[in-house]
C-alpha cells in the first residue's frame, strides 16, 4: 500500500481538500485504484457538533457519520463513495486508545501520547485503505504545521516514512502572499514552513504554491533551494475560476506523472475526457439564473462564508452546467426577513427566479425561513426545502393554509399547540441525557416515492438508469445491497432529529399538501410538495450530498429545469 500525505503551510483554507481530491482524481484517472481520508486535529470525536460557521459544512458518509466538508470534495472528484474508515480525529484517536488502556490491552505500561498515539494512527490510515480496496491513500492533514495538536499526525508520518521508504510521499501545500504595496509573490512564508517540517524531521517531496497568481520560475528556484528539492517538483497553483479547474492544471504540470515515478506506481492510460467536457460546456454558458439560498450560516461579520453550505452550491452547479445555465446564488440572511412588512420581504425576494432553504438548527432565523417558503408558495415560483426547509415549509402551510395559527416544531417551541414538526420518538431519550453527539438519524436510508409526483418523475427522468445523465450506484442500494429491483425505492443520506407529525397528515392533505416521500412501511415523511404548484418540493434527507459534477442529482437537475422554464 502507497501513501500520499498533503500538509498544509503559512494559513488554513488554502484548498488543500481540493488539492487532495485532484490529485485522487489524476492518479484514478490512470487505472490506480485511491481512496481519501481527512485527519482533523479537533478533539472533537467526529464533526457533527462543531459550528458551522466555524468549521463549515458537515459532510455525512453513507454509512453515517458526520465528517469534514472535504470528505464531499474526495467524492465528487473520484466520484467514489467514502465511509467512516475515511475520517479521523485527534478525539477518535484518543478514545481508542483510553479504550484499549481500560481493558488492559498494553498490559500495564504506562500509556504515553508519543509512544501509543502514532501507532494508532498509522494503524487508521492502513485501515482506510483496506476498506476502501485502493492501491493508495491519500491522507489530508487539517490545519497547518506547526500547530501543537497535530504534531503527533506529523510524528506518525514521520514513523510511517522511515519504515516505508518508497512507498510514502509529502505533498505541502503552502501559500505565497502578494501584498498590494509590494507587487511580487513572497516566497518567504513559504519557506519557513517547509523549516517547520523539517525541524519534526521531515521533508517534502512535492511543494504546490497557492497564490492568487502563477508562481513564476524565480520564485521556485528559491523555494526549492528552500527545500532540498529540484525545481520541476516546486508547483504553481493560482487562483481559477472554479475549483474543477485544478486537476488539469496540475496535469499540465505533470503532476501525476511525478507521483507515479516517486512510488513506483504502475499506470493504465490516461482518461480524463469527461473532465474536460464537462469544464468546456461551463465556460461556454452565458445564461444566468438566480437562486437565493435562505441561510443563517453564511454571515459573519462583513464576510459571506460559502463553506457553511458548500454541498448545496455545489450541487447548483452541477444541475445547472448540465441544464446550460449559471446559478448565481444569492445569499440571504433569514434573519433580515424577521420583523419587516410582507412588501419588504417581497421587494428582498423578487429579485431571485427561486428560492431554497437548506439545512439547519435551532430557533434562530426560523421566521425568516417560513416567511421565505410563504412567498415562494403563493407567487409561484421555486422552491426546494433541504431537510430544515422542508420543515419550515410544512410549518409555514400548516399555519397559512390549514389555518394553525400556531404551528411550529418542537425544536423551536417546545410546548407548541401545533407540533407540525416533532422529534422523532428515539430520539427523546437522547435529548433528556444531553447525548446530541452521533445520535441523530444518520447516514443512507430508504425512502418510497409515490408514483406521479415530482419526486418520483424526477428520478425517473435523471436517475433511473446507468445509461442516464445521472447515476450513482449508491442511489439504488443501501450499504452494499440492492433495493429488490423497486423503482420507487431510493436511499439517500439523512442528518436530523426531528421529522413531520404523522397526526397532521389528513388535514394537511385536504388542503393540497402531497406527501411524495416516505420511509417503506409510512412511518417517516421523507418528501412534500404542494399540489398546483410549479415546484414546490421539501426533502427531508439531503441529496446534495451525492451530487457530483461528472452526475449532478436528479432533484437539483429538476429544480434548475423549472428554474429556466419560470424565468
Amino acid at each position: 500500500m502507497k501513501f500520499i500525505i498533503v500538509s498544509g503551510g503559512v494559513l488554513s483554507g488554502l484548498g488543500k481538500g481540493v488539492t487532495a481530491a485532484s490529485i485522487g482524481l489524476l492518479l484514478s484517472s490512470r487505472g490506480i485504484k485511491v481512496t481519501a481520508m481527512k485527519c482533523d486535529m479537533y478533539l472533537n470525536i467526529d464533526a457533527g457538533t462543531m459550528n458551522p460557521t466555524e468549521h463549515g459544512e458537515v459532510f455525512v458518509t453513507h454509512d453515517g457519520l458526520e465528517t469534514d466538508q472535504d470528505l464531499g470534495h474526495y467524492e465528487r472528484f473520484i466520484n467514489t463513495t467514502l465511509n467512516k474508515s475515511n475520517y479521523l480525529t485527534n478525539g477518535m484517536v484518543y478514545r481508542v486508545v483510553l479504550e484499549k488502556e481500560r481493558a488492559l490491552e498494553y498490559k500495564g505500561k504506562c500509556v504515553q501520547p508519543y509512544h501509543h498515539l502514532p501507532p494508532e494512527i498509522i494503524n487508521r490510515w492502513y485501515e482506510a485503505g483496506k476498506k476502501n480496496n485502493a492501491d493508495v491513500v491519500i491522507v489530508e492533514m487539517g490545519g497547518t504545521v506547526g500547530e501543537y495538536e497535530g504534531l503527533l499526525f506529523f510524528e506518525a508520518l514521520r514513523r510511517l516514512k522511515l519504515k516505508n521508504p518508497g512507498d510514502v510521499i509529502l505533498i505541502h501545500v503552502g501559500y505565497l502572499p502578494a501584498p498590494p504595496s509590494i507587487g511580487e509573490l513572497k516566497s518567504k512564508p513559504i519557506q519557513q514552513s517547509v523549516q517547520m517540517l523539517n525541524s519534526v524531521g521531515l521533508e517534502p517531496d512535492i511543494v504546490i504554491c497557492r497564490a492568487e497568481l502563477p508562481v513564476d520560475n524565480e520564485r521556485k528556484e528559491k523555494i526549492a533551494l528552500a527545500s532540498g528539492l529540484s525545481v520541476s517538483d516546486i508547483i504553481s497553483n493560482p487562483d481559477v475560476e472554479s475549483i474543477y479547474e485544478v486537476p488539469l492544471l496540475l496535469k499540465k504540470q505533470k503532476l501525476d506523472d511525478k507521483i507515479i515515478k516517486k512510488l513506483k506506481l504502475k499506470s493504465k492510460g490516461k482518461d480524463i475526457k469527461k473532465w474536460k467536457v464537462m469544464l468546456d460546456k461551463r465556460k461556454k454558458i452565458r445564461k444566468k439564473v438566480k437562486i437565493g439560498v435562505i441561510g443563517k450560516y453564511q454571515k459573519t461579520g462583513d464576510y459571506t462564508l460559502e463553506d457553511s453550505y458548500v454541498c448545496v452550491v455545489e450541487a447548483l452547479k452541477h444541475a445547472g452546467w448540465h441544464q446550460g445555465v449559471k446559478p448565481e446564488i444569492v445569499w440571504i440572511d433569514s434573519e433580515s426577513l424577521e420583523g419587516i412588512s410582507s412588501k419588504k420581504i417581497e421587494k428582498i425576494l423578487e429579485k431571485v427566479d427561486a428560492i431554497l432553504v437548506p439545512q439547519g438548527w435551532g430557533s434562530r432565523g426560523v421566521e425568516g425561513k417560513i416567511a421565505a417558503a410563504k412567498y415562494a408558495r403563493e407567487k409561484g415560483i421555486p422552491y426546494l426545502g433541504l431537510c430544515f426547509g422542508m420543515q419550515m415549509a410544512s410549518i409555514e402551510f400548516g399555519r397559512n393554509v390549514v389555518n394553525l395559527n400556531k404551528a411550529n416544531s418542537e425544536e423551536v417551541t417546545k410546548n407548541t399547540p401545533h407540533p407540525v414538526i416533532h422529534v422523532m420518538l428515539g430520539q427523546k431519550e437522547y435529548l433528556k441525557n444531553k447525548q446530541y453527539g452521533g445520535t441523530i438519524r444518520l447516514g443512507a436510508w430508504p425512502c418510497k416515492m409515490k408514483k406521479g409526483t415530482k419526486l418520483y418523475e424526477a428520478y425517473k427522468k435523471y436517475g433511473s438508469k446507468k445509461s442516464s445523465a445521472w447515476y450513482v450506484p449508491n442511489i439504488l442500494t443501501h450499504r452494499g445491497k440492492r433495493s429488490s429491483g423497486n423503482e420507487q425505492l431510493i436511499f439517500e443520506r439523512h442528518r436530523h432529529r426531528y421529522e413531520f407529525n404523522n397526526k397532521y397528515k389528513n388535514p394537511f392533505k385536504k388542503k393540497g399538501f402531497v406527501f411524495s416521500g416516505t420511509s417503506p412501511d409510512g412511518k417517516l415523511v421523507e418528501a412534500i410538495e404542494i399540489k398546483g404548484h410549479p415546484f414546490f418540493v421539501g426533502i427531508q434527507f439531503h441529496p446534495e450530498y451525492l451530487s457530483r459534477p461528472l452526475s449532478p442529482h436528479p432533484i437539483f437537475l429538476s429544480f434548475i429545469e423549472e428554474v429556466i422554464k419560470t424565468k
